[in-house]
């Protein structure tokens, strides 16, 4: 692979989960990815508590905005970038049918326990804060790895073990 690895982070919303992986990748894979985030069915606003958690951590999010899927689509006008991993955050987006992807690019699924709907409000907060955490982690394992020599399958195993753990 040539320049920046593509890499699309998908929720059904992308309101919070997907909105923390794309600016955590963007921040932490310092040039060597470019991250995008997307929904199923978007909900048209990003959570301001996704944004205060980024905030409170210093990762960049401006531009962050919730959107549909079809942008990254293999029928997207304009063209769209051609993804080279995705990773659904949330069961239902994991579990839906997705549009075709240009590239046919590497998928695996890193579930994040849904922070949006928590209460109270200190309640909420506490949850983007463990879902900030563990994507982060996720991310910087992700990071580490040789992703421009890997082939498809060693890079699909290498992040499932680490949504396990392993």
């Amino acid at each position: 692979m040539s320049g920046a690895l593509n890499i699309l982070v998908l929720c059904t919303g992308n309101s919070a989960r997907s909105i923390l992986g794309e600016m955590l990748f963007n921040q932490l894979g310092k040039g060597r990815v470019k991250a995008y985030s997307a929904g199923s069915k978007p909900g048209g606003v990003v959570n301001p508590v996704a944004l205060e958690t980024l905030a409170k951590h210093g990762v960049p999010h401006e531009g962050a905005r919730s959107k549909s899927w079809d942008e990254f689509s293999a029928n997207a006008v304009p063209p769209a970038p051609t993804i080279d991993f995705i990773f659904t955050v949330c069961g239902n987006a994991a579990a839906e049918t997705c549009p075709v992807w240009p590239g046919h690019p590497t998928t695996a699924h890193w579930g994040i326990a849904d922070p949006a709907g928590v209460e109270p409000m200190e309640a909420r907060r506490e949850a983007f804060e463990e879902a900030y955490q563990s994507l982060r982690k996720r991310i910087e394992a992700f990071l580490v790895l040789p992703l421009e020599t890997m082939t498809p399958q060693e890079s699909v195993v290498a992040a499932r073990r680490i949504q396990t753990g392993d």
